[in-house]
């Protein structure tokens, strides 16, 4: 136990000194592993009994096991080991064009052919109590039987190797994650308190301290920790498919590299789910040590987007009770004024009253930003349009009265390059900055923006 919070420390050290995922160590590990793996299997196919265990296996199993209960149960524990393919999506955006794609099918028929093949082997070469038996260490124990200590000690190191490379990734994933989640104003804007290399070390040693607190919550049990991390990393994958529906429904128009059919997502999203429900058949308390973590994050994020009603209500209880407390409302005073007086950008192109008001409501709704600059790039002048999109502002002000619009045109493209300089000019985040969906006539992506909303 001490030893394995050693190494979050460890890590969590080495992030907050600038240290980051290196490609190179990573294919070193990779192949490393790959390399361990494709040895395991071949030292485990020369063991001489292999077809008779498994024969044994089968028809005790064929007498004792209920097959569909069997195969439901199997099913849902064996998403813990296609876990991997949410961590890709942290990159994308590093990622060269086409790239993203790829390491999902590399890791598909990594998957695919050791998984499967290594649980077989397994039955193989032991009795099925000894494979419940030596659960936590079975690969290695399976090593140690076909090849002794030297086979034993390799798998050992390039699990360490491994699953050390994981714990390096999960840090930089989630500065990445909780850092852009804070930029859209979910969490409290401290974490954003970055070092000089650029690590973001509140962000670092709350989540290190997250993951030393759940590893003595289940006293390091690995069914536990394992059922833990199989319901977050399943709660993650449905919603992919979930916004993918939603991608579809809502914005059919944007343009997007690669379109998944109807029948793929459905049949993701169900899957996923029903590992979900299995994962909960196994271990019911499962859910209770997922449930320790997320609702307090659930309760913080709704904190965080109720901030100012909240506020407000703490002014009318100052009011009403505390009214000698002056200086406590003049403070939240302040806070609810600096809330609400951060600049937006929405653009526009042609500036149709459908359009820009699906994006105040949108703003009103799940913004706490008053002032809004509305911006307009266009390639020629056209005093007609000028003069809708005028009219269109005056009906808009009217229609949200506690909101400053303000209106700009300049001459100019619409592109990243453009994106960039408004943003240092105007003194506006990107990820403060709102706009309709890309088409196919441009020639650049979202993630060229760097940020910017679509919300329409």
């Amino acid at each position: 136990m001490e030893t394995t919070a050693l190494v979050l420390v460890a890590f969590a050290g080495l992030t907050i000194l600038g240290i980051t995922d290196s490609a190179r160590v990573a294919l070193a590990i990779f192949i490393l592993h790959l390399a361990t793996l494709t040895l395991f299997v071949f030292w485990v196919f020369s063991a001489s009994h292999l077809t008779t265990m498994w024969l044994t296996n089968l028809s005790q199993l064929s007498k004792e096991v209920h097959w569909p209960k069997a195969l439901f149960l199997g099913f849902s524990a064996a998403m813990l080991g296609v876990s991997g393919f949410e961590s890709s999506a942290n990159y994308v955006e590093s990622q060269a064009p086409s790239v993203f794609r790829l390491t999902l099918r590399n890791m598909w028929v990594a998957i695919t052919i050791f998984n499967p093949l290594i649980a077989l082997l397994a039955l193989g070469l032991l009795p099925v109590p000894e494979i419940v038996a030596a659960k936590d260490d079975l690969v290695s124990n399976m090593g140690r039987m076909v090849g002794g200590e030297p086979l034993y000690l390799l798998i050992v190191v390039d699990a360490f190797l491994v699953l050390s490379g994981a714990v390096l990734t999960s840090y930089v994933g989630v500065s990445g994650l909780v850092h852009r989640m804070t930029l859209d104003r979910s969490f409290p804007q401290f974490f954003l308190k970055s070092t000089k290399r650029g690590s973001y070390p509140l962000i670092i040693l709350g989540f290190m301290a997250m993951c030393i607190s759940i590893l003595y919550l289940t006293g390091g049990d690995l069914l536990s920790l394992a059922g833990v991390y199989t319901i977050s990393f399943l709660g993650v994958m449905p919603l992919f498919g979930l916004g993918n529906i939603l991608l579809k429904v809502n914005r059919p128009e944007l343009k997007r590299t690669y379109r998944a059919g109807w029948i793929s997502v459905i049949v993701g999203v169900i899957a996923t789910s029903v590992g979900i429900l299995g994962n909960l058949a196994i271990n019911f308390l499962f859910l209770g040590y997922f449930a320790v973590y997320f609702i307090p994050a659930v309760i913080g994020g709704i904190v965080m987007y109720m901030r100012i009603p909240i506020l407000k209500q703490i002014l009318t209880f100052i009011d009403r009770i505390l009214t000698y407390f002056s200086n406590w409302r003049v403070g939240v005073e302040k806070r609810i004024e600096d809330i609400a007086n951060i600049r937006a950008i929405v653009f526009v192109g042609l500036g149709t009253l459908d359009r820009m008001l699906k994006a105040f409501q949108y703003l009103q709704r799940n913004e706490d930003c008053q002032n809004i600059l509305i911006f307009r790039l266009y390639s020629h002048e056209d005093p007609t349009v000028e003069l809708n999109i005028h009219r269109n502002i005056t009906i808009i002000r009217e229609l949200f009265p506690t909101l400053k619009i303000e209106y700009q045109a300049r001459k100019g493209d619409f592109n990243p390059e453009t994106v960039d300089a408004l943003s240092k000019e105007l003194v506006v985040p990107k990820n403060m900055m709102f706009m309709g969906s890309l088409t196919h006539a441009q020639t650049f992506s979202l993630q060229d923006l760097e940020g910017v909303r679509v919300i329409w």
